[in-house]
């Protein structure tokens, strides 16, 4: 089992979550945060004043997959998330050693 972690930008949320249905994915965690990458944010002026806004509001995915999942949603995480611009985010992927579905004790693939 993979987990997928992904920052992508808001706006592209409805259509990345779409997008991960359509091939299957079950179940997917959605937090708003904000944060910044190489672009350090940018600056912006607001009545005259010129201010630096170095935390931008993103999204982040986090999901839980079979391993035979893994490339299908990197790839469209990749495709569905990207605009071609400065700050389209990142995908993180991370071994998962087990998982127990709370509410009846199923591990491994079948608590997914």
């Amino acid at each position: 089992m993979k987990k997928i972690e992904a920052i992508i930008q808001p706006f592209k949320l409805e259509e990345v979550k779409d997008a991960l249905i359509k091939i299957g994915v079950e179940g997917i965690t959605v937090s708003e945060v904000r944060g910044h990458g190489r672009q350090k944010g940018h600056t912006e002026v607001y009545r005259g004043s010129e201010y630096k806004v170095d935390l931008l509001p993103k999204v982040k995915l986090e999901m839980v997959v079979r391993d035979a999942l893994l490339n299908p949603v990197v790839e469209t995480l990749t495709t569905s998330a990207r605009t071609g611009k400065i700050g389209d985010g990142k995908i993180f992927v991370a071994t998962i050693d087990d998982a127990v579905r709370i509410r009846n004790g199923d591990r491994g693939e079948t608590a997914l």
